[in-house]
């Protein structure tokens, strides 16, 4: 019955946004005639006309690239019945109680989920080529009975032949988002179908989530309450595990150049190493408040659901999960190898992975240390030695109060401890006194021979008070701490983890046109860019086409690195002059002709180069 609604309910809907435009198409010829009776005709034609054609033929656009797009096919490793016969025959036996069709083809994907996708011909009357897609970090973790329900819920789609419209729909969303990136913000016409759309996927998500509570019926009646229930809570509980496993230590080895050999076995020792902390989330359900906009119901609210279903005997598997595939590690392995595109970054086992990261980030957190007391001193900063030097001449008020600039003269001093550890801490690890000791339970740890860490911190305090900075050299010396291997690295940073952020076409730099690409870790200046008509298409067809990484190796490259102080004279159009290491000056003068690549960049770079200071 859903399936029947959703199908009358797209195709009716589909069939309304042509109407839209048909009735679009006669009022603005009819308000055509009526102008012309008040003003010349040609006039009336342009003044509405240009207003209105804009927007049927987005329409016509629109329809054309959704009727020639497909799905794409999941990013991920296509296991056969071969390489995975357990988890086929579970996935065959599951259908068939179902009363379903089996799936095609099963595929492992990179994330904490699942999914179901078919082939469908003619609007969804005629089935076709189905693929279920299975998240592999799902079989580190879960056990087989909630992996058996998370399968049950996705054949339960099928069963519900929720399928068969998916291809409409996907259609329908694709034409309507089409037709919307084409009308300018400004077009009336815009505005109209811009509505139609909003109510268009308030009445297709109403319907999807109600497809989902059809799913877990399935997924309860098939695989049990009890793991159709578990089985939801424990996908929102990996899923946070996930997002952390790859913010906290994924991403910064791989923005400073280097990969984990086996990504997914990571997350697996994870899970392990968290289980306490794993297991206070799975006590608790949050009471989410759904919205009419969402495609999915609140989780309180499907697990209360599925707990109201009249019970059916079914035996647990308390098995782990990763029985269903022989060999999880190598099917992890070849999954990395099909969705990671590590380029040139380096590989290493996760122990070494983990420590080259937090090494890259002490030294970033250094090198600020280093740029913001060369910016307070007014000279370059190569490393530990020259701060000495600075606080041995009695200059240490002056780089410290950039540091804290609400603190106090007498505060300043003391406080400046802080920072000062921050590039002992570099000193020690270059010296090989002090390292990082990994952890999966809980944040690496700071740690060398015995004392050493306390040791830094008593030499930090030492260095800032008064008299203290020589026995402070001294003491580095006896825990075998080299000053000078503390230095700022290399100015020009890794391109590693670089990406546009913003864009200014047709920018006087130092009395010379350039279009400004900014990234995140610096400015692309690009000499001769061309007319200033077409700036922003430009501009996008070079970042589309080219990585931010080889933009920075192409064209002029102003690292952030390299700027000692940016002084932004005028914000509207943009005015600033940007000082390097070693006196050099860079000035940028915006036109009131130029263009950004997106709205806001302008703000961005501005906010940006006042970060710089």
């Amino acid at each position: 019955m859903v399936s029947t609604m959703r199908a009358g309910l797209s195709l009716a809907m589909l069939a309304g946004f042509f109407v839209v435009a048909a009735a679009q198409v006669a009022g603005a010829v009819a308000l055509t005639v009526w102008l012309s009776t008040v003003i010349a005709g040609a006039i009336a034609v342009k003044v509405v006309w240009s207003c209105f054609a804009a927007g049927i033929l987005a329409v016509g656009r629109g329809t054309w690239r959704a009727v020639r797009s497909r799905p794409a096919p999941p990013s991920g490793l296509p296991l056969t019945p071969r390489q995975a016969p357990l988890l086929w025959a579970t996935v065959r036996e599951l259908a068939a109680e179902a009363g379903t069709r089996a799936p095609d083809e099963i595929w492992l994907i990179p994330e904490v989920n699942a999914s179901v996708q078919e082939e469908s011909r003619l609007l969804g009357l005629i089935g076709g080529r189905r693929r279920l897609s299975l998240g592999l970090p799902l079989l580190h973790t879960m056990t087989v009975a909630q992996v058996r329900a998370v399968l049950a819920h996705e054949l339960g789609h099928y069963s519900g032949r929720h399928t068969r419209l998916s291809a409409p729909a996907y259609r329908g969303r694709l034409m309507i988002a089409h037709t919307l990136r084409q009308i300018g913000q400004y077009n009336p016409s815009g505005w109209i179908f811009k509505g139609y759309a909003r109510l268009y996927l308030l009445a297709d998500n109403a319907v999807s989530r109600r497809q989902e509570f059809e799913a877990d019926r399935a997924s309860a009646r098939v695989a049990g309450i009890e793991a159709a229930a578990s089985a939801l809570h424990e996908v929102r509980v990996l899923d946070a595990a996930w997002h952390f496993f790859l913010e906290q230590y994924v991403e910064l080895g791989w923005e400073s150049g280097f990969a984990p050999d086996d990504l997914f076995a990571g997350f697996g020792a994870l899970v392990a190493g968290r289980r306490g902390e794993l297991n206070a989330l799975r006590a608790s359900t949050p009471e989410e408040k759904g919205s009419r906009w969402d495609t999915h119901p609140p989780l309180n609210e499907r697990i209360a659901a599925i707990r109201a279903l009249p019970r059916t005997p079914v035996t647990p598997d308390g098995r782990p999960a990763a029985v269903l595939v022989p060999d999880l590690a190598e099917a992890g392995r070849a999954l990395q190898g099909e969705v990671v595109e590590t380029g040139e970054r380096t590989v290493l086992p996760w122990p070494e992975f983990i420590v080259a990261a937090l090494d890259a980030d002490l030294q970033r957190d250094a090198d600020a240390v280093f740029r913001t007391v060369a910016r307070a001193a007014g000279r370059p900063v190569a490393g530990l030695a020259d701060v000495f030097d600075l606080i041995a001449a009695g200059r240490l008020l002056e780089i410290a109060q950039p540091f804290f600039p609400t603190a106090t003269r007498r505060e300043v001093g003391e406080l400046f401890a802080g920072p000062l550890g921050t590039v002992l801490r570099l000193a020690a690890v270059r010296s090989g006194v002090a390292g990082w000791r990994p952890s999966w339970s809980g944040p690496a740890e700071f740690t060398g021979a015995e004392g050493v860490v306390a040791a830094l911190e008593r030499i930090a305090a030492n260095a800032v008070s008064p008299g203290g900075l020589d026995k402070a050299r001294a003491e580095l010396e006896l825990l075998g701490v080299d000053a000078g291997r503390a230095a700022q690295a290399e100015r020009r940073p890794s391109t590693f983890g670089s990406a546009v952020v913003a864009g200014l076409a047709n920018v006087k730099v130092d009395g010379v046109e350039h279009d400004l690409i900014v990234l995140n870790i610096g400015l692309v200046l690009v000499a001769g860019p061309g007319s200033a008509d077409n700036g922003r298409q430009r501009m996008r067809g070079l970042v589309e086409s080219t990585p931010p990484a080889k933009l920075a190796e192409w064209y002029r490259f102003l690292a952030y690195e390299e700027i000692a102080a940016a002084h932004v004279t005028k914000e509207i159009p943009l005015r600033a002059l940007l000082t390097l290491h070693g006196g050099a000056t860079v000035s940028i003068e915006e036109k009131w002709t130029g263009e950004e690549i997106d709205k806001g960049s302008r703000e961005r770079l501005t906010r940006i180069l006042g970060e710089i200071g």
